[in-house]
C-alpha cells in the first residue's frame, strides 16, 4: 500500500506553563503554577520564570501546586526530586497522571 499522507503529530505543539511563585519553605520547597485547564493525562512544559533561590537547602522536595492541588514532584524510579535536582533549570518537563496523583519530571533543561 502506497500512502502519501500528511500525518501531523502533536500538531498543537507542547503545552507549558510559567510557574507563578516560588515558595522556600521548611519540609518543602513548592513551585505554583496557578489555575489551567490541562489534559489530566500528559506531558507539559513549566518555565520556570520564578527561579528556586540559591541559597535554599538542596535536600528540601520539591511540589508543585496546579489548579489548587498540590502534589509531590517524583523522578521516574518513584524517588523525590529535590532542589539540587533542578537548581539553576529553566525548563521542566512533566509527566501528569492525574489519576494516579503522580506527577513525574522527565526532562530539565539548565540555561
Amino acid at each position: 500500500m502506497n500512502c502519501n499522507c500528511n500525518i501531523t503529530v502533536n500538531a498543537g505543539g507542547q503545552p507549558y506553563i510559567t510557574n507563578t511563585q516560588v515558595t522556600v519553605g521548611t519540609e518543602t520547597v513548592n513551585i505554583a503554577l496557578g489555575w489551567r485547564r490541562i489534559q489530566p493525562i500528559g506531558y507539559l512544559t513549566i518555565r520556570m520564570e520564578n527561579q528556586i533561590p540559591t541559597d535554599a537547602t538542596t535536600t528540601l522536595p520539591i511540589t508543585l501546586t496546579l489548579n489548587g492541588t498540590t502534589r509531590p514532584l517524583t523522578l521516574p524510579n518513584g524517588t523525590e526530586v529535590t532542589v539540587a535536582d533542578i537548581l539553576g533549570v529553566n525548563v521542566l518537563l512533566v509527566f501528569n497522571d492525574k489519576f494516579n496523583n503522580l506527577l513525574t519530571l522527565m526532562s530539565r533543561t539548565i540555561d
